[in-house]
């Protein structure tokens, strides 16, 4: 009888386990599953750091640019979760750089305190301020930047070769929304006032107006 009941034991845990095997094309479709819900989270939350930034943009005070805020930190929760399928997929990580690259000069962007404003040495791109100017030198070439459009913004990613020089994607959006993280090694982040983004008379930091545009420009590169 104790044979008997260890045969049947033995019997049904091999039965058992062969019921809970797992067919290699059921571990790719739950890869796929997964990846289609962080990217469809990512895309949602896009969406709705777009539509933040559009209402700081239309109507630029302390608390829409603190809605901003919030909305970009939401966001960079399923983005982050979405950075493991890089591995493995080059058409993932071939975009990666206009999304998430960092750090960044961000004196390439916007005004900078120079005092304390440390980028990579040698760096031509490094004090260009694209909100501040309509052309861009680099080298011989003299650039158009009048018109600050996703695809301008696009083409200026990595501008002479230097992966400092980050003009698009969530870290250059941050620096817009937030401004330079005078901190230094100590904790906090950028304080920049909401009236960087004001028209007319209230501006302040010069050039609102490109300012909002870049922003835009920038968040319809992720959105």
């Amino acid at each position: 009888m104790k044979k008997s009941a260890l045969a049947l034991l033995i019997s049904a845990t091999v039965i058992s386990q062969n019921a809970l095997a797992t067919e290699p094309k059921d571990v790719v479709n739950h890869y796929a599953d997964i990846a289609l819900a962080v990217y469809q989270d990512a895309g949602t939350t896009a969406k709705e750091l777009d539509t933040a930034i559009k209402t700081l943009i239309a109507s630029p005070s302390k608390a829409t640019l603190e809605q901003a805020k919030k909305a970009w930190l939401a966001t960079r929760v399923p983005y982050q979760q979405s950075e493991v399928f890089r591995f493995g997929n080059v058409v993932v990580d071939d975009w990666e750089g206009q999304l998430n690259a960092w750090p960044l000069d961000e004196g390439m962007i916007d005004y900078v305190k120079a005092g304390a404003y440390h980028h990579e040495l040698g760096n031509a791109g490094a004090t260009a301020n694209i909100i501040a100017n309509k052309t861009l030198q680099v080298g011989n070439n003299t650039l158009d930047v009048s018109e600050i459009t996703p695809d301008l913004l696009a083409s200026l990613n990595e501008l002479a070769g230097s992966e400092a020089n980050v003009a698009t994607g969530y870290h250059a959006i941050e620096f817009l929304l937030w401004g330079q993280d005078l901190n230094g090694t100590n904790s906090g982040a950028g304080a920049r006032a909401y009236t960087d983004f004001v028209e007319g008379a209230g501006c302040t930091g010069g050039n609102c107006d490109r300012r909002a545009e870049y922003l835009q420009a920038s968040i319809n590169v992720i959105s």
